[in-house]
């Protein structure tokens, strides 16, 4: 069957359908929970790293019950901190990363989050990725997030033809319209959890985007 052309508005108006109702990705949720500040929003990315959203965001509120600005987190001690994040990943140095961090950015910049890719990659911890999530949802600007499922979905399209999700990064900059910036990994996260999955075959027989997708990649499909 021939394909549709692939209109990238087109594509996000059916992915907020294919989306409705599903769990929102782990920093989005914490933000329509209150949790939108720039600082919480650093914290939550650095802690979400190589962890499941639903342990993310229980560890968060848990965390954030105690500490919500860099002083109050720079006064909690490591063994506080990695008690309060059981269950993430690495939970012993996200607390040590989480403490230094809080600290320089009391220490060093005022109390105030630094709200450039540069000067949030300089925390120990902070990749492209947690930079990426804080300017996109805690300070609102563009800002494209590339985590696994924006790397697999957006090459399985054969809207970019990447081999690392920093190359996607790369790759989006320049061809994704800057409106959808902020939206792409809000979406493609949860899409990518339950329809076009990496782990197990995509689910292409209910996918809204079937007929545009060129499926690349794709051997065998449920």
């Amino acid at each position: 069957m021939a394909k549709e052309p692939f209109d990238i508005d087109e594509v996000f108006r059916r992915l907020r359908r294919a989306v409705a109702g599903m769990p929102k990705a782990a920093m989005f949720d914490l933000r329509d929970r209150g949790f939108g500040a720039p600082f919480e929003q650093l914290v939550g990315s650095l802690i979400s790293a190589r962890t499941r959203d639903e342990t993310t965001l229980s560890a968060c509120l848990r965390l954030f019950a105690e500490a919500r600005t860099p002083a109050a987190m720079a006064a909690l001690d490591e063994a506080t901190l990695t008690r309060l994040l059981h269950g993430v990943s690495f939970a012993d140095v996200k607390a040590r990363d989480i403490r230094a961090l809080s600290r320089r950015i009391v220490e060093e910049h005022g109390g105030q989050v630094p709200d450039t890719l540069e000067g949030l990659t300089a925390f120990r911890g902070v990749g492209p990725k947690v930079a990426a999530l804080t300017l996109a949802v805690g300070f609102n600007r563009p800002a494209i997030a590339v985590d696994i499922h924006v790397h697999r979905i957006t090459n399985r399209w054969g809207y970019v033809a990447t081999k690392t999700p920093e190359r996607t990064a790369a790759a989006l900059a320049v061809k994704l319209p800057e409106r959808y910036w902020i939206e792409i990994n809000e979406r493609l996260v949860p899409f990518g959890k339950s329809v076009c999955t990496g782990s197990l075959p995509p689910r292409c027989s209910t996918c809204l985007l079937l007929s545009m997708c060129r499926q690349v990649g794709v051997v065998k499909s449920r």
